[in-house]
């Protein structure tokens, strides 16, 4: 592993950004990270910084549309029993197995399932008066900040040559922490998305974790603070 600060990642990255439009080093849409680490010594996913401990590192393509997960959180939030829930709302997929498989939303969907939020908690119910799942902010946020307690978003500018993506890497920008009420807003806003992910396994609901995501260009929006390092 690599250990650097602040100061020497700044260092690294100008060396970069001098290097101006770079060719990616693996296609598809992990091109851009996997580019990233390699220019700047670092392996996957794995950024240590002794001023501010073990941290991620996310590349980002302008104007990119893609998803990604910021955490999976379910510890005590199902209120119905999920086998039960997946039994009287899910529906069948083209395999014929009953799921709950939804990116939830303040509009009923096809299930007759809906998000509703009060001011300390987020919950799934259904029209028929039922509250499937509720989660507090508080937890959330806690969530949040042990997955994500900080990181750095380097933003890249996308050429395409031929058949191959070229990165230019312009600048790098530290986000640290959360708050409930920030989780609140997000959700509210329709900026983090709730996907239920589990179908009936017989016995059991198997369930693939709740998952809480955005898309990549929002993710500014999700941190109290915002410092540019270069």
């Amino acid at each position: 592993m690599i250990f650097l600060n602040i100061k020497e990642f700044k260092k690294q990255f100008i060396v970069l950004r001098n290097k101006g439009y770079v060719e990616s080093l693996r296609k598809g849409p992990t091109g851009v990270g996997k580019t990233l680490e390699s220019y700047m010594g670092l392996k996957e996913n794995n950024l240590d910084l002794p001023d501010l401990g073990n941290i991620e590192l996310k590349a980002h393509r302008d104007n990119s549309m893609n998803l990604i997960t910021l955490f999976t959180f379910n510890r005590g939030a199902w209120i119905l029993n999920p086998l039960d829930a997946v039994r009287r709302y899910g529906t069948k997929d083209k395999n014929g197995r009953l799921g709950l498989y939804f990116t939830m939303s303040f509009q009923v969907n096809s299930a007759g399932l809906f998000l509703y939020c009060d001011t300390e908690t987020v919950s799934v119910r259904h029209i028929d008066g039922t509250t499937i799942a509720k989660w507090k902010f508080s937890d959330l946020e806690e969530q949040f900040i042990k997955k994500m307690p900080a990181l750095i978003l380097v933003k890249a500018r996308v050429e395409y040559r031929k058949d191959k993506e070229w990165f230019y890497f312009y600048s790098a920008e530290l986000l640290k922490g959360t708050t409930s009420f920030i989780i609140n807003e997000r959700i509210r806003d329709g900026t983090l998305l709730i996907d239920l992910r589990l179908h009936d396994k017989g016995t059991m609901a198997r369930n693939h974790g709740t998952g809480f995501r955005t898309y990549e260009k929002y993710l500014t929006n999700f941190f109290k603070t915002r410092e540019v390092i270069v």
